[in-house]
């Protein structure tokens, strides 16, 4: 996986979400989970990726794990 955009989009998929009911149920707005799901927003907040990793019932530190894997891929 290429980017942290990328995973949670297969996370959500995975979960059978839309964007827009992702975004209703983890109150992160659409336009924001589809900016980083485009890696448009490559930093997005701790608390939104709380609130991402709460919704797609993964625990936060799977999500930070996968940035910190391609931090030391460069």
């Amino acid at each position: 996986m290429d980017s942290i955009g990328e995973r949670i989009r297969v996370l959500r998929l995975g979960k059978g979400l839309s964007v827009n009911q992702f975004a209703n149920l983890s109150g992160v707005s659409k336009s924001y989970i589809s900016n980083i799901e485009r890696g448009v927003q490559k930093n997005p907040s701790l608390s939104v990726m709380r609130k991402l990793a709460t919704t797609l019932d993964v625990p936060l530190e799977d999500l930070l794990s996968h940035v910190n894997e391609q931090r030391k891929a460069k």
